[in-house]
């Protein structure tokens, strides 16, 4: 069994292929559409608070333009998010025309990944440099902007009703945890959350096992808080009991992640045994770049 572990490189330690992950993009945009196809666009998203479905799509589809330009320009410094953050669109927007243009987003990104190669040097919001970064990012960006429209057109808005609505494959969602557990562990993630400090440097650990995967899944992950990093490692490998431990379908762990599911309680089949204290901070650490 493989060990995963240490500092973020731009995907190069990610268990799936570029390949893999640009057709995820696709793959996943067009599992989102078969969720809102008749749907009321208008409708909020309860994971997205403040966010129309409409808005939703918006996003998605800005993001994933936002990498096409980066991608395709070979820009070497930062570009503008405006395609992604500008989520107004018009009120009455045809649904039908706004579908067609969300697919048309995501074919284009994989399209102009894989003519880049995974080799090209381009910008990244984090350590990484080529297009591997982006196809990984953007390939677990989908799942869980799915997993929103997702639980925005279905019944039901319990963390509980969640879990049994949102699917996904074994292996991409061992490889999202992956990508979240590196993202903590870059030097600014403890910048971002002095609120963990408090935690650190006591031999404190935090534990993720999926339940229900098979023994070569490999699915359970350790998160150290040292002195002065926060670092992690798969298969866990633990030689002792962790300071908290969070155990649940991979799906849910994904989602408790995102912030998609409460830590604690609400029946959402998650179950946490231990400092829930130290779970909570250190979700909203890790969680900095999405509040960027």
């Amino acid at each position: 069994m493989s060990l995963v572990s240490g500092a973020f490189y731009g995907g190069c330690m990610a268990s799936l292929s570029f390949d893999r992950h640009c057709a995820e993009i696709t793959a996943q945009t067009a599992l989102l559409r078969s969720h809102v196809d008749g749907a009321d666009f208008a409708a909020p998203v309860p994971t997205c608070p403040g966010w129309t479905l409409r808005e939703l799509i918006r996003h998605i589809g800005g993001a994933h333009r936002w990498v096409e330009q980066i991608v395709r320009t070979r820009a070497t410094s930062p570009v503008s998010e405006e395609r992604v953050n500008d989520v107004s669109g018009a009120p009455d927007e045809d649904p039908a025309a706004l579908c067609a243009w969300l697919t048309e987003g995501a074919e284009q990104l994989a399209d102009t990944l894989r003519s880049a190669g995974p080799d090209a040097e381009v910008w990244t919001v984090a350590p990484g440099g080529t297009p591997v970064f982006w196809a990984r990012r953007m390939a677990h960006e989908t799942v869980v902007h799915r997993a929103d429209a997702t639980f925005a057109t279905a019944p039901g808005s319990g963390p509980h009703s969640r879990i049994g609505r949102f699917t996904v494959a074994d292996d991409l969602a061992v490889d999202g945890l992956d990508e979240w557990m590196s993202f903590g562990s870059l030097p600014v993630t403890l910048a971002s959350g002095p609120g963990i400090r408090e935690f650190m440097g006591r031999g404190r650990t935090l534990r993720f096992q999926a339940t229900g995967t098979a023994p070569e899944a490999a699915a359970d992950w350790l998160v150290g808080l040292g002195e002065d990093a926060l670092t992690w490692q798969r298969p866990a490998d633990a030689a002792g009991p962790a300071t908290v431990t969070v155990r649940g379908p991979l799906s849910g762990l994904l989602l408790l992640v995102y912030g998609r599911l409460p830590s604690q309680g609400d029946g959402s089949g998650i179950e946490v045994l231990g400092d829930t204290r130290l779970l909570d901070a250190w979700r909203e650490t890790t969680g900095f770049w999405l509040r960027e």
